[in-house]
């Protein structure tokens, strides 16, 4: 079939099952042949190929919702919805995004980025729906590894006892992007492993009705006798003493079943929980034969044999610096134990795993329990090192508030992914952190400028022990500088001076200073002598350095690859606020109030003048004339 002629889903209701798997073939090599162009997650679509066109088939989108948790498996709904045509402008700039978005199509109904929060928005819809009488199905699709984050055990509770007219759909491929973990896996494991768990349950309900109900004494104990060998047939009925109806499993990449179940599905009254065993990677043999998660995302790559093309040789990366430098320590501290949720490979833990298994901890998809964690493990002086993504580290805002800063616990929490990531989008730029953190009693916040400095920033941590403290580092590589053998403290709250300068000055940071020290570059032979300071310490500030530029009258500008709205820029004016320092001039350049959507991160810093050319603009519109030299 031609992929790029589909319009809509409708064609699908007509189609046999001969068609269904012809069209399956045909979506699988479109994704394979267009992803290895544009990268994406091809794992995950290439697992839920049936499932989709099914779903399609017995459902009437957009009528009857369907919303995909995550959104990593959204590629092939797109395709079904009229979306292929687009695919070679895949999470490019200004191209199709590579999760849900409602002004893409009517089709999209939730928009997704991190997990855990279809249940939650099904059972909004559904509410919604009975409210106004409407008549129409709510179908969630979780994966097994988003059904341990806690604002999906919530929902489950939540739905169960209301008894709405819900369908979870548990796509279950025992993968999230890393190999899941936790007792709900292993219950999911035994529930793959325990056989048509429906039909049992009906043919032990049938022969309950069987018994002659004299008296409501004998139907009760009719009723405990159905109880208990629904427990000899299947070891841990989870989802039915939520109160759920529950099916399967199923086999995923099976129509006979899948369709036979979803039909199933749609008669039953009450929340259903079909339970669809998948293969992550169906179809492609280096995404299937896949065990720690390369191929849940990936750049292109060479379709005959599933080489990632990526730059050969390089700087480190920026998650592999920080890793490594905390495995160093953890060779001299035992007290240094790894937390992440799930993101090992992300961020590159799997050496500290290998050499440290008894101090590694993956907890699954639970931001918010890491952090406790986290601060549990501090209330005992250890030394937790926490690594998550910016972007990740806003759902467990709570427990940092909370649990971490409030007692003032020494947990290290790097902060990986701080600034634009590029094509994941607006649900995926870590450029949040600075604003909700810094105003945190206790917090130390820092960046470096390079990977040097980084892993000296990292030991400075790992020694901290007055309260929290995090270190943002970006996505990426590094610049490629030199790295010290012998690893050093930094002072607390010290800044840097960069280069020399009387005319005016930037307080930069991170990634930002390439682009500072460019600027001043330029600046100088328009004659402006531009001062350009590391400020590697977004909390606190290095008040005896800012005083002094402050009294020295030179017009100050903070630049920040983050949001301006409670950044460090605020910071700087909060101080001269509070010092009742009215001159000179503090201008910011940063990240404005919006959402920065998808595409490459020099476009995108491009189109919001965070540039050399944007800063050395806002210099000279801040340098009073007088002082500019011929």
């Amino acid at each position: 079939m031609d992929i790029l002629s589909i319009k809509d889903p409708s064609f699908l209701k007509k189609m046999p099952i001969s068609e269904l798997k012809e069209l399956s073939d045909d979506i699988r090599c479109f994704l394979i042949e267009t992803l290895s162009k544009t990268g994406g997650h091809i794992g995950p679509n290439l697992g839920v190929v049936e499932l989709t066109i099914a779903l399609h088939k017995i459902f009437d989108s957009p009528k009857d919702k369907i919303l995909w948790d995550v959104g990593h498996q959204s590629y092939v709904h797109k395709i079904l919805t009229g979306r292929a045509s687009q695919f070679d402008t895949l999470r490019q700039y200004e191209g199709l995004c590579g999760f849900p978005k409602m002004r893409e199509s009517n089709h999209d109904v939730w928009e997704t980025g991190h997990s855990s929060t279809s249940l939650s928005a099904a059972m909004g819809m559904a509410i919604a729906r009975d409210l106004k009488k409407e008549d129409s199905f709510i179908i969630p699709v979780i994966g097994d590894g988003a059904l341990t984050g806690g604002m999906a055990l919530e929902a489950l509770n939540h739905i169960g006892d209301e008894q709405k007219d819900i369908i979870v759909v548990l796509n279950d491929n025992e993968m999230s992007i890393a190999p899941n973990v936790g007792a709900l896996h292993n219950i999911l494991g035994r529930l793959r492993t325990a056989g048509k768990y429906q039909w049992v349950k009906d043919e032990l309900e049938y022969l309950v009705k069987k018994i002659p109900a004299v008296g409501g004494k004998l139907a009760a104990t009719a009723e405990r006798v159905k109880d208990s060998l629904k427990y000899l047939v299947v070891s841990g009925v989870f989802f039915e003493e939520l109160g759920f109806t529950y099916l399967g499993p199923v086999d995923g990449h099976c129509y006979e079943s899948l369709l036979e179940n979803l039909k199933y599905a749609r008669k039953t009254k009450g929340p259903v929980l079909l339970h669809v065993i998948t293969k992550k990677g169906k179809g492609y043999h280096p995404a299937e034969r896949d065990t720690i998660g390369t191929w849940h995302g990936t750049g292109p790559y060479k379709i005959e044999t599933g080489d990632i093309i990526k730059p050969v040789g390089g700087p480190p990366a920026w998650s592999s610096l920080v890793s490594e430098t905390v495995r160093k320590m953890a060779r001299e501290d035992e007290r240094i134990v790894a937390i992440t949720p799930a993101m090992p490979v992300g961020s590159k833990l799997e050496k500290f795993a290998e050499e440290f298994p008894d101090r590694m901890y993956d907890v699954g998809i639970a931001e918010q329990h890491a952090a406790t964690m986290a601060a549990g493990l501090a209330t005992q002086q250890m030394k937790p090192f926490l690594a998550i993504y910016s972007t990740f580290l806003q759902r467990a805002y709570d427990q940092v508030v909370h649990d971490i800063c409030r007692p003032n616990l020494n947990v290290f929490i790097g902060i990986d992914r701080a600034g634009l990531v590029g094509a994941d989008g607006e649900t995926h730029q870590g450029v949040f952190d600075i604003a909700f953190l810094r105003h945190l009693p206790n917090m130390t916040l820092m960046m470096p400028k390079d990977e040097n400095e980084g892993q000296h920033m990292v030991y400075t941590a790992l020694q901290y022990d007055e309260g929290p403290i995090a270190m943002r580092f970006p996505r990426g590589n590094g610049l490629g500088v030199p790295l010290d053998e012998k690893l050093e403290k930094i002072p607390i709250g010290s800044w840097e001076v960069l280069r020399e300068g009387k005319d005016t000055c930037i307080l930069t940071f991170g990634t930002t200073i390439p682009m500072a020290l460019e600027a001043a570059e330029c600046l100088e032979k328009l004659g402006i002598s531009v001062k350009v300071i590391n400020a590697r310490f977004l909390k606190p500030l290095d008040e005896d350095m800012l005083q002094q530029i402050i009294e020295a009258t030179m017009p100050i500008l903070t630049v920040e690859e983050a949001v301006l709205q409670g950044g460090f820029g605020s910071a700087v004016l909060e101080y001269a606020s509070k010092h009742h320092y009215y001159h000179p001039v503090i201008d910011r350049l940063g990240i404005p109030d919006t959402f920065i959507e998808h595409g490459k991160v020099e476009k995108l810093l491009e189109d919001i003048g965070l540039t050399t050319e944007g800063i050395v603009k806002r210099v000279q519109a801040i340098t009073p004339k007088k002082q500019k030299r011929a």
